[in-house]
């Protein structure tokens, strides 16, 4: 019966689904909120995603770690696939997901770039040299940037201008046997950096090596060469991506053990050496991971770290004199638990981070008050248990840490489906002041997980297939003193946002409030600083193959001292025909200041993370450009416009551009092999 009525549902959306002319980019761009998601952690998130979306999870032989990749993904969402697929695959169609409760529509839609159904669960073994040459998939992508401008540092010629030429590149190589071995290089350069010359005489700046296993017997995973590491809820260790308050709802903040082999060009966030999973059993499993890398940092006079560096800049003398002059070790483990029954999952985990810096770190307390608390010495321990429990309609997380001075942070969610179409989310956490923990990256409204205690409630509403209401409110206190914040203070943060569908058409509303505390001008008294953000956009789909977006952006800053506005009135343009793929792009924006400026996400070439912010006066547009050449080759050209009206200079410092404009072209090249 279950498989007839599949059958059915297949025949009844096969329209639904050709009509969609949207991508996972663009589904994404929906529930990503650009102001919380920093640069380089929304890089490595394109980047796992683009390659994810090349090499799709076969879902009748998928693993539950391997679901876990996908963020947008709930608990209760991963439990029900793995359920389903347990007690009535093979999976036939992807059409068959609606049969699974906790999936609603747009989860579906989006799931469906990232997975597809193939042959059922054999019995997999160790893959041989014939096979792995036979089925195997090479991909060799090269990528410019190159500018049509100086900047002040492309133009000096002594010492203190850039040391490189002005163009960026990069180039990969990746080989990938059906997601179960997995090895390549990324060799990249910023603009700027010397090459071949300087303290680099081994070309590129920075070289991202990895080798990644899966599925291998009892051998869960095996990364050897340079690797992420994400456990529990981020207070201990996560070197992955983490995203902002709207997407946390989107995936009711879950708990992740995850290694994922590090290929992005970004040179923070990850560790280098070898990290292993093993099945100990059917329930239990360890993790372990062993680490030694190069940092840069900035020294004091007595030799020691002032602060650790992430940029990976070394354009100038002053940047190169700061590249890898600290070295770190890095030991960890985790050992889980998680029931095998499918009525109600309940696991724990325990995990240990051990830390070594080779140079003391001693951060600069005297003269910056509010960093007394800040990570300092050369050994840092810490530990932490997560657990949690997940049935169809509840799902329950947490994890609490401690550092060697015992001080404690905590986080715990519970979510709960109230029924098919309403959803509920809340999320508490404490960071004690002085929790310092050099790997931690989890949910929180100031800028690390330290001196922090905050409760957040979120709901997502979906009375229909046409409607979806999403909404959140967040309040924060901090205990001690923070940057530009000379007392206690507290945040408050709310978003209500809106999505209507309807035949070729999609709307979409966004309004955000966000209350933060600062000194002010005198430095007198904290005041409050009222922060307003808004967003309508429609999307009409006139074909499969064209696509067009009209969006307006408004933002409005206030304190009890001055008041500044900002807007943007954007058009996007999508079209397809065959092998061919074009993206236009214009916007006009104008803001007081730079507190009102405004993000707008832009399509770009694969792996090229493009989320800008803009302000003054100006316009900017954009066209891309792709196209297959026969079954291997794919060309892509992107050219950026940027003309300000308000200003002769772009930029300061070294960046500064003697034009009131700025041109750029990216230009890749992929072939697949």
């Amino acid at each position: 019966m279950k498989r007839l009525i599949s059958t059915i549902l297949c025949l009844l959306s096969m329209h639904v689904y050709c009509q969609t002319a949207a991508d996972w980019q663009e589904a994404l761009r929906q529930w990503v909120t650009a102001e919380d998601v920093d640069e380089s952690y929304g890089q490595e998130m394109m980047e796992m995603l683009e390659e994810r979306a090349a090499t799709p999870l076969n879902l009748n032989q998928v693993s539950r770690e391997e679901l876990e990749e996908l963020p947008f993904l709930t608990a209760e969402q991963v439990e029900g696939i793995m359920e389903y697929a347990d007690r009535y695959g093979p999976i036939r169609s992807m059409s068959e997901l609606q049969m699974i409760r906790a999936l609603d529509y747009d989860t579906r839609q989006l799931l469906r770039w990232f997975v597809y159904t193939g042959e059922g669960q054999g019995k997999r073994v160790w893959p041989t040299w014939a096979s792995m040459a036979k089925d195997g998939k090479h991909t060799l992508m090269a990528t410019g940037k190159i500018p049509f401008y100086n900047r002040d540092g492309d133009s000096r010629n002594d010492e203190k201008g850039y040391m490189g030429y002005k163009y960026r590149h990069d180039i990969r190589y990746q080989y990938n046997y059906h997601s179960r071995i997995k090895f390549g290089i990324t060799a990249a350069q910023d603009a700027g950096e010397p090459f071949f010359s300087q303290n680099n005489r081994t070309g590129y700046d920075h070289y991202s090596y990895y080798l990644q296993l899966r599925d291998m017997g009892r051998l869960q995973e095996l990364n050897v060469g340079m690797y992420r590491v994400q456990m529990g809820m981020g207070l201990l260790m996560n070197t992955g991506f983490h995203l902002g308050k709207l997407a946390t709802l989107q995936s009711m903040g879950r708990s992740t053990h995850m290694l994922t082999a590090h290929s992005s060009r970004s040179a923070a966030n990850y560790m280098q050496g070898a990290a292993a999973t093993v099945k100990l059993s059917k329930a239990w499993r360890a993790t372990a991971f062993a680490s030694y890398r190069y940092l840069d940092a900035t020294l004091n006079t007595d030799g020691t770290a002032r602060t650790l560096l992430n940029d990976g800049y070394h354009r100038t003398l002053t940047e190169l004199s700061k590249k890898n002059n600290t070295q770190r070790t890095d030991l960890g483990a985790s050992v889980g638990w998680r029931q095998s029954a499918m009525k109600g999952l309940p696991f724990v985990n325990l995990n240990v981070v051990y830390t070594r810096l080779n140079r003391e770190l001693k951060p600069q307390k005297e003269k910056t008050l509010y960093r007394r608390y800040a990570a300092e010495g050369n050994d840092f321990l810490n530990m932490s248990i997560d657990y949690g429990y997940t049935n169809a309609r509840l799902s329950i997380n947490g994890e609490t840490a401690i550092n060697r001075h015992g001080a404690l942070a905590l986080i715990h969610t519970a979510n709960v489906r109230l029924s098919e179409t309403l959803s509920m989310m809340l999320l508490h956490r404490y960071y004690d002041k002085r929790y310092t923990a050099l790997h931690a990256h989890s949910f929180s409204e100031g800028s690390g997980t330290q001196n922090e205690h905050g409760i957040y409630l979120g709901a997502t509403w979906k009375p229909n297939r046409q409607w979806m209401l999403q909404g959140y409110a967040d309040y924060a206190h901090f205990s001690w003193l923070r940057y530009q914040v000379s007392a206690p203070s507290d945040a408050f943060d709310a978003l209500l946002s809106s999505r209507y569908n309807h035949g070729r058409w999609t709307m979409e509303g966004r309004y955000r409030l966000h209350l933060r505390q600062k000194d002010n001008k005198d430095k007198t008294m904290i005041a409050n600083q009222w922060e307003h953000r808004a967003r309508l956009a429609a999307t009409c789909d006139l074909s499969p193959q064209l696509s067009l977006r009209t969006q307006v952006d408004g933002a409005l800053m206030q304190t009890s001292e001055a008041r500044s506005r900002g807007i943007m009135l954007s058009q996007h343009l999508s079209w397809k025909w065959r092998s061919i793929k074009a993206d236009a792009h214009v916007g006009w924006f104008h803001t007081d200041d730079y507190s009102t400026r405004l993000y707008q996400y832009e399509r770009s070439a694969l792996y090229d993370y493009s989320f800008p912010s803009y302000y003054g006066h100006g316009l900017h547009y954009s066209l891309m450009a792709s196209a297959d050449i026969g079954r291997h080759l794919t060309c892509t050209a992107k050219a950026n416009i940027t003309n300000y009206f308000d200003r002769s200079t772009i930029g300061t410092a070294l960046q500064q551009i003697s034009h009131s404009s700025m041109t750029d072209l990216l230009i890749q090249v992929r072939w697949k092999f």
